[in-house]
């Protein structure tokens, strides 16, 4: 690129060079105001060669009246292999963008990608930072794991300058190889099952079943059954493989009640006589030590300690959006929640809208 300078109210000397040429300053003329990054046009050279008449107030720049000293405003003159910042951020914006995100932009080169549905943002943080270091590209997002709505804001790019070379453009591009920095797992509808192997009176039974079909449904799915069994390994096998087996398994059990540091509680004994493993004791954020996650057959199963953390914030509350928009119930997808884990009442915005009626921890 070069740059140029424009005599205010004087014809330039080659006017068809310019045609294309980007302002550099927020500009007011005639009346009329530019923004900085305008490529202007044959009839944009036109007004800024035309004379000032009488009772006009004059140009300004950046709002400030331009003195009768000050004759000529800088623009850039793009030459071959210069991108202008909105074609550069609109390549980059497609080239980050993965599924479940729509465009709007852009604005000073700025594009910003917007949740198409309800679900679970994905960003590979790695990948953006070695995005970040290609001066001047600039990509940014809400949280790895953060619950969104349909529209929300999850992430923009945008560049600095108001021309970019090509080449800088096109070797992020190389170094994505494909794949985008961030996307959103929107919610499937899920069947759920509940597995309670604690007495509940009938007013804390209610209370408990209208918060767990609270989470559930407010995340698009559907609670199946909730089945009360006794404290005892025979019944909570029984328990736990009719929600599991045959055409009505379900996708997702949650289970209250149990000891989650006894090996010998009844969900651990069940969970391997019915053929399947626990994948995790304890979850990396806080409160969360007390969860633990296995897999029976096709259906994940995720452990709170009793039914009263139902009514609480804890990383149950970050796992099960997980576990409902696809993630499958693995040591990774676990470990994913050690980053921002700490699930204190300032973290309310990274959680489904039915959790900010929740308790929350202090620390």
């Amino acid at each position: 690129m070069r740059t140029a300078h424009i005599t205010l109210g004087a014809p330039a000397a080659s006017p068809g060079d310019l045609v294309g040429a980007i302002l550099t300053r927020d500009l007011t003329l005639h009346g009329e105001r530019w923004s900085k990054g305008r490529r202007l046009s044959a009839a944009d050279l036109e007004l800024l060669a035309r004379p000032r008449e009488a009772g006009d107030s004059g140009p300004r720049l950046r709002g400030l009246a331009v003195p009768d000293e000050v004759v000529a405003v800088t623009v850039i003159v793009p030459e071959p292999g210069d991108l202008h910042e909105d074609e550069a951020g609109c390549r980059l914006a497609e080239a980050v963008r993965g599924e479940g995100l729509t465009l709007r932009g852009p604005a000073e080169s700025r594009v910003d990608l917007l949740a198409a549905a309800d679900g679970v943002v994905h960003v590979d943080v790695a990948a953006l930072e070695r995005f970040n270091r290609i001066d001047p590209l600039e990509a940014f997002s809400v949280f790895d794991g953060q619950i969104v709505r349909a529209g929300d804001l999850v992430a923009s790019v945008k560049v600095a300058p108001h021309v970019v070379p090509l080449a800088t453009v096109e070797r992020a591009e190389r170094a994505l190889r494909g794949r985008p920095l961030v996307r959103v797992a929107p919610f499937v509808p899920r069947r759920v099952g509940v597995l309670v192997k604690e007495t509940l009176a009938a007013a804390a039974r209610d209370r408990f079943e209208r918060s767990v079909r609270d989470k559930v449904e407010g995340l698009g799915s559907r609670v199946e059954r909730i089945v009360y069994v006794e404290d005892d390994p025979g019944a909570v096998e029984r328990g736990l493989r009719s929600l599991v087996s045959g055409p009505a398994a379900v996708d997702l059990v949650l289970t209250a009640g149990g000891a989650s540091t006894d090996p010998s509680d009844p969900f651990f004994v069940a969970v391997e006589r019915l053929g399947g493993r626990v994948v995790r004791h304890g979850v990396p954020a806080h409160p969360g030590s007390m969860l633990w996650l296995a897999r029976v057959r096709r259906s994940a199963v995720l452990g709170l300690p009793s039914c009263g953390a139902y009514s609480k914030v804890t990383a149950a509350d970050l796992l099960i959006p997980r576990l409902l928009s696809g993630d499958p119930p693995t040591a990774a997808t676990v470990a994913k929640l050690g980053h921002g884990g700490i699930l204190t009442r300032s973290m309310r915005f990274r959680f489904p809208a039915y959790a900010l009626n929740l308790d929350a921890p202090e620390g």
